[in-house]
């Protein structure tokens, strides 16, 4: 995986660092992702897998683009690079990764 670049600058496709990527994704009945990519929550919700590193499983981590983007999940669709959501989760990212390099 690339270093990735502060959240103070703007995001795009071709450089996407993905940090969205490690969000919990909650399916709808309307998306039709194949089953060994999900799983149930003890919640009774229905979302997208992680890996053991806490990557969504759909990501190409060699491309770092997801790998089912024509059929991705609603809320991936909804999902704005560099809106206030976007802005937010890749702030908490890059301060979450500097707090553990410091420990380290």
């Amino acid at each position: 995986m690339t270093e990735p670049r502060p959240a103070s600058k703007k995001a795009s496709c071709a450089s996407c660092d993905a940090v969205c990527c490690r969000l919990t994704v909650v399916l709808q009945p309307e998306d039709r992702i194949p089953s060994h990519l999900t799983t149930q929550l003890p919640s009774g919700l229905h979302v997208m897998k992680h890996d053991e590193d806490g990557w969504c499983v759909a990501i190409n981590s060699t491309r770092m683009n997801c790998g089912i983007y024509e059929s991705r999940p609603a809320i991936c669709r909804r999902f704005v690079m560099n809106g206030p959501y976007c802005k937010a989760v890749r702030s908490d990212y890059f301060e979450e990764r500097a707090a553990a390099a410091q420990q380290a």
